[in-house]
């Protein structure tokens, strides 16, 4: 599995919004500094977030965006299932993948149908909250 910046600003956005929010709406400008991310590739994201009651929007003055749940609610799993599409480590793993004519007599499938579990089971038991909780890292400097 290799997490394309979709899933990986994805979770980098929902953490800076936990972390900078306090309940209240953040302007999307805001995070993409922080995050060195840019506010065309951010309106990629956040629609997504949205359609799937991640984050709440608001608009005008004062308006942008917050959790619509407590951090520990948000699983690394599912955001990713959301904006990576699919988390196999291989294609006929994949959810809607043709059933592979190899599948009977395949020696590597149980190997990496047990990889897949285990990815899935490690991703699903993770949580904003538990990245939140990672040791304090530098931040790199907003650039103005």
């Amino acid at each position: 599995m290799v997490s394309s910046t979709k899933g990986r600003y994805a979770l980098r956005v929902l953490i800076d919004i936990a972390e900078n929010s306090h309940g209240e709406y953040i302007a999307m400008k805001d995070v993409a500094a922080r995050q060195e991310i840019s506010l065309k590739y951010m309106e990629k994201i956040m629609p997504v977030l949205v359609s799937h009651d991640l984050v709440e929007s608001s608009h005008g003055k004062g308006g942008g965006y917050r959790l619509s749940h407590d951090p520990s609610e948000y699983r690394v799993g599912e955001i990713l299932r959301l904006t990576e599409g699919d988390i196999a480590p291989v294609a006929c793993l994949q959810t809607d993948a043709a059933e592979c004519g190899r599948n009977a007599y395949c020696r590597t499938l149980p190997m990496w149908t047990e990889l897949n579990r285990r990815i899935s089971e490690y991703l699903d038991s993770v949580t904003i909250a538990d990245l939140m909780q990672a040791p304090d890292m530098k931040q790199p400097p907003v650039t103005e």
